[in-house]
């Protein structure tokens, strides 16, 4: 009989012990804290050619350059995802107002994110500014998303793609450096028409203007022909052509 009461008594406390314990806790996997420690141990990338997603789109009129032609770099630290956090004057323009103008446009804009070894790091860069005074000629000129594809599209020709909107895009004479400028492009998309890659394949000569341009097709979406899908795997082509002539056109007229 006491035998019997103790083995009940032992079998309770085995049972109570196994309720009230605390489950283990998970360690995390090998990978992920493999992870964890590439990406930490990994510095920022260092970088004077930032590829930009939303290119800065500084606001400010011709008179705020004080009659003179104004530059400026611009530092800027990226996190992994290519948002903008820090930016700060490197190289002012000599007036307060512009510099301010510069930075809030920084901040407010997007880089592409840059890997190493298949993982994303912060990104530290610089990116110039030239601000030139216009003295009255062509001060007025504005150009906005006109590509080939885009007119071809706008007359109802036969086009290999189409656009669903106008690319935003909003650049002056000054952007054109007093040049008249043509860019070629390809891009990729996929199957839900969004841009995922974009590729120069002819550059205007002014870098900041190619990567506004870029920047403007990477936001758009498209609508691609199924057949077309079956032979050409997505990849785009499109142009485009600034003509600093249909300045003197609009004034003429």
């Amino acid at each position: 009989m006491i035998k019997t009461s103790l083995y009940i008594t032992l079998l309770l406390g085995l049972s109570a012990s196994h309720l009230y314990a605390k489950p283990p806790q998970q360690k995390p996997t090998p990978k992920a804290t493999l992870e964890v420690q590439k990406s930490a141990a990994l510095p920022a990338h260092l970088t004077t050619r930032l590829a930009w997603r939303k290119f800065p789109q500084p606001k400010y009129k011709n008179e705020d350059l004080n009659q003179q032609n104004r530059a400026a770099i611009v530092r800027i630290y990226a996190d992994e995802t290519g948002k903008i956090s820090q930016a700060t004057i490197q190289e002012s323009t000599g007036l307060k107002n512009l510099d301010d103008a510069l930075l809030q446009a920084v901040r407010t804009a997007e880089i592409q994110p840059t890997y190493v070894e298949d993982t994303a790091v912060p990104t530290i860069g610089f990116q110039s500014f030239n601000l030139r005074f216009q003295d009255n000629q062509h001060e007025n000129c504005q150009f906005d998303f006109q590509s080939k594809q885009w007119l071809a599209q706008q007359q109802q020709q036969k086009v290999q793609f189409k656009y669903r909107h106008q690319p935003q895009l909003n650049l002056s004479a000054e952007d054109l450096k007093n040049h008249s400028r043509k860019l070629k492009f390809q891009f990729k998309v996929n199957k839900h028409g969004e841009v995922k890659r974009v590729k120069l394949t002819q550059g205007s000569g002014q870098y900041a203007l190619d990567q506004q341009v870029l920047a403007a097709v990477k936001a758009a979406q498209v609508d691609v022909p199924r057949q077309f899908w079956l032979y050409k795997k997505s990849k785009l082509k499109d142009e485009i052509y600034f003509d600093l002539n249909t300045c003197d056109a609009q004034e003429q007229s």
